[in-house]
């Protein structure tokens, strides 16, 4: 099966997921948000009380999980986390559930296994382009300044804007520097800065970089 994606990764606060969606919706594509998955580990881990650097360990649980991920609802084992997941206390670990190697392999297989059973999507993450989907049709490398993230993770979630600031920070030393996919722009991606600018302007420029009638991209 051929299979059709538009990737979108970029680090924390990027605003990934809101100018995935709504690339999708105009698009008609499924959409996949992949850091819900991860989370869904890590919250797992958290409720379990598992030291989440205990790599065996949340390498099962991770191969254990029903986790669905379907317009902006996250169910895991058929429970309602949308919410849950998306709390600093989730936050604070998941970067360590990600560097796992096991865990990394698991999630893969399933974000695969979804397009392939979708035929495609706009799919958002951290290593989407570069190993997921090396042959997505359009690679997207969404960023944007740390103090612009950091406000933007504060409006979603609360807190402290330099306490998030030194958050994001940690979280993105910890991304991009990790032996397993690190976070960096896939070979052909576009970059796109949206520090100062509306997520309207950000998805028509995205959405205007992709032909869906050949998969071809302009530019």
């Amino acid at each position: 099966m051929t299979v059709r994606v538009i990737a979108i990764d970029g680090p924390a606060g990027a605003g990934k997921s809101t100018v995935a969606r709504q690339v999708a919706e105009r698009t008609g594509l499924p959409f996949l948000d992949t850091g819900a998955m991860y989370r869904c580990v890590a919250l797992t881990v958290l409720r379990r009380g598992i030291d989440p650097a205990d790599t065996e360990s949340v390498e099962r649980i991770a191969a254990s999980l029903d986790i669905r991920v379907n317009d902006g609802l996250t169910l895991m084992d058929g429970e309602n986390v949308s919410s849950e997941i998306r709390t600093p206390r989730v936050n604070s670990v998941v970067s360590t559930i990600a560097t796992n190697s096991g865990v990394r392999t698991v999630m893969r297989l399933a974000q695969r296994r979804w397009a392939e059973e979708v035929g495609g999507g706009v799919v958002e993450g951290r290593d989407i382009g570069t190993v997921v989907f090396p042959d997505a049709v359009l690679k997207i490398f969404l960023t944007a300044s740390p103090v612009v993230r950091a406000r933007r993770r504060v409006a979603e979630s609360g807190g402290d804007v330099e306490d998030v600031a030194r958050s994001i920070a940690e979280r993105d030393r910890i991304d991009s520097t990790r032996a397993d996919s690190p976070l960096r722009p896939a070979e052909g991606a576009h970059l796109v800065d949206s520090s100062d600018r509306s997520v309207e302007q950000v998805v028509n420029e995205i959405v205007s970089l992709y032909r869906p009638g050949n998969g071809d991209v302009d530019g």
